[in-house]
């Protein structure tokens, strides 16, 4: 069973040390997304965030959710190394300790003109808000089961990109989004986004597997990227955000 733990406006589900599995808004908060008009640097973004929490009178502690853009697939080993550098400025800000870390997360190697460095996409914070619908994000999510050990041991079908493997992964997929929004309070029905990134053909599956279960009820945004760890082939995440708008990079 999914558990969620209460913090500074927000709950989220529990994860590895570098993001959580999704944060839902507590009652008298919404969240709000913020996507840049293309991707900024990793240490940049994070001080325009905190820039603009600044502005808007709220805490750091107010940030809860990223997507990130990187310039090609990780190792595992290097995974680890960036994500114990991201994680740095979390805990600075107060958000991360003691490897909790409740920040819902996506990252992503667009396949074609990818950026030169890891840098943000976009963001999400909480802020009070009285009388506001549930918001939730989901935390992007690849084909790979949770625990220890290397990533090729726990992805689904790895090294298989028949049609029939990305399905399987999908499908995979799409069962961690429903277990996680059922712990956030939400479902399909109340998305108000649905992200996929893949460089493989949805068609065969899209309608019988994402269609089928209301996960494209507002349509789908297909990011023509890969997951971040070599060897995952498919990843997702979604969010019910009332409120976005987009600045300048």
């Amino acid at each position: 069973m999914t558990r969620t733990i209460d913090t500074q406006g927000y709950r989220y589900i529990p994860g590895p040390f570098q993001y959580s599995g999704g944060v839902a808004a507590l009652s008298g908060f919404a969240i709000e997304r913020v996507r840049f008009a293309s991707p900024v640097p990793l240490l940049d973004g994070f001080r325009r965030i905190e820039a603009l929490l600044h502005d808007a009178g709220l805490p750091l502690t107010a940030f809860c959710a990223c997507e990130l853009r990187s310039p090609a697939q990780f190792s595992d080993a290097g995974f680890i190394a960036f994500n114990r550098d991201y994680v740095g400025t979390l805990q600075r800000w107060g958000i991360f300790a003691d490897d909790r870390n409740p920040v819902a997360r996506s990252n992503v190697c667009p396949e074609i003109d990818p950026p030169p460095e890891p840098g943000f996409h976009a963001f999400s914070f909480v802020r009070p808000s009285t009388g506001a619908a549930h918001s939730f994000v989901v935390a992007g999510s690849g084909e790979a089961q949770e625990g220890s050990g290397p990533y090729r041991d726990k992805i689904i079908r790895h090294g298989d990109t028949s049609a029939g493997a990305i399905a399987e992964k999908a499908r995979y997929v799409l069962d961690v989004m429903q277990r996680r929004m059922a712990a956030l309070d939400g479902d399909w029905g109340s998305t108000t986004a649905v992200q996929v990134y893949t460089v493989h053909d949805l068609y065969p599956f899209l309608g019988a597997e994402i269609v089928a279960r209301g996960a494209a009820h507002h349509g789908l945004t297909w990011h023509f990227c890969r997951p971040p760890v070599i060897g995952l082939e498919y990843e997702m995440d979604c969010r019910a955000v009332a409120s976005e708008r987009v600045i300048p990079a």
